[in-house]
């Protein structure tokens, strides 16, 4: 029975961290930004992949203009696509856009924030502040939290813990 006992609660001690985890948000004005993590990085890597979750609930678009951290030289939201077996990886130039009363997510394979020249490598557990500045609902402080390289839980049914379209999980 303690064996039992022990077992429920550990479990409930992670669901509730888990909880605790995906209900990270943050507001500025009509934009609510839910979600944000990041991936571990490998020791040396100088590149770094964070994803959130941005709805404007306002009846006018914003855009998502800058990105500043302390952890990266720059910051730029990434658009990645494949066509043809081709992969492709390009800046979004001009600020992302996020239309009135619309989601728009933030994950590996699509849009992502991309943290350039990082100088000390992202390390699963810790939490990367950020900068998000938007054009109309202004600038907001939002942590990342850093998972494994291979990718945190979503909960996005669309991610399946790729890397930018490469399947980072192990093999069978």
């Amino acid at each position: 029975m303690q064996k039992l006992i022990s077992v429920m609660t550990a479990f409930l001690v992670a669901a509730l961290f888990a909880t605790a985890v995906a209900a990270q948000s943050v507001k500025a004005g009509d934009i609510e930004i839910g979600h944000p993590h990041a991936r571990a990085m490998v020791p040396g890597a100088r590149v770094g992949g964070g994803y959130l979750v941005l709805t404007n609930t306002g009846s006018t678009d914003d855009r998502l203009i800058s990105i500043t951290t302390e952890r990266a030289a720059t910051a730029e939201v990434h658009q990645m696509s494949i066509a043809n077996g081709v992969m492709t990886m390009r800046p979004v130039v001009d600020g992302l856009t996020i239309p009135a009363g619309k989601t728009v997510e933030l994950k590996p394979g699509a849009y992502h924030v991309m943290f350039m020249d990082v100088a000390k490598p992202f390390k699963e557990g810790e939490t990367i502040k950020a900068t998000l500045t938007f054009e109309k609902a202004g600038s907001v402080d939002v942590e990342f939290t850093v998972g494994n390289a291979g990718g945190v839980k979503s909960t996005s049914p669309n991610d399946h813990h790729d890397m930018g379209g490469m399947d980072m999980s192990k093999p069978q």
